[in-house]
């Protein structure tokens, strides 16, 4: 007597958002089908940290921006140190380089944003969960054309001073948050301004908002 094929088991999912409202959509969503399992859920980078070792999920849909504290990109980083790491789809309304290319770096297997349909997301989950890359149509864009023209791209490092340049820091600060010198911040800002065709920060930062590089 054949004996049946078991059944094989929900992905486990874990949700990192700091929206309740958010959480709960996604949840509700989630739970929805029966080829997924949430195991858990958490608002803040720290909190995800610690709670996805314990629940050991197959793979964590990660927002970004998470209020105070460790960015999603961070979290995404420390995540995949873990001797069993889940895979990473980060599901956010960013889509600028400055929130792109820090969470690919990082390691995410798959970039989405909040507009992302449910059905698609559902397939990204299973598709991250497989190993597989997934990037919304606007992110694989804006990869390939960094690709394409990577002498002319900005580096994760000129993304990063860029965004602090928009936040009102000096060189001086930005030395400090950085832990480089400010010669080197000087240096950066030289390739910013000359890869973005400009001559100053306020130039500079307006031109990196047009692009899109910048939020």
């Amino acid at each position: 007597m054949t004996r049946a094929p078991r059944p094989a088991e929900p992905i486990r999912v874990f949700i990192v958002d700091d929206h309740p409202i958010v959480r709960r959509g996604l949840r509700a969503a989630l739970d929805a089908d029966p080829g997924i399992t949430v195991v858990g859920e958490a608002a803040t980078g720290v909190d995800a940290i610690a709670q996805v070792e314990a629940s050991a999920p197959d793979v964590v849909l990660m927002d970004l921006h998470l209020g105070p504290g460790i960015n999603g990109a961070e979290v995404t980083r420390r995540i995949l140190a873990h001797p069993r790491p889940p895979r990473v789809l980060v599901l956010t309304t960013y889509d600028s380089d400055a929130d792109i290319l820090p969470a690919i770096t990082a390691g995410a297997t798959g970039y989405l944003l909040k507009d992302t349909e449910p059905d698609d997301l559902l397939t990204a989950i299973r598709s991250a969960a497989a190993g597989e890359t997934v990037l919304a149509p606007a992110i694989a864009t804006r990869l390939i054309t960094r690709v394409r023209a990577p002498g002319r791209a900005l580096t994760a490092r000129e993304l990063e001073i860029l965004q602090m340049v928009a936040e009102g820091y000096s060189n001086h600060a930005i030395a400090r948050a950085t832990f480089i010198t400010e010669a080197t911040v000087k240096s950066h800002l030289v390739q910013v301004f000359s890869k973005l065709n400009v001559d100053n920060r306020t130039a500079a930062v307006a031109e990196g908002r047009r692009r899109g590089l910048i939020p």
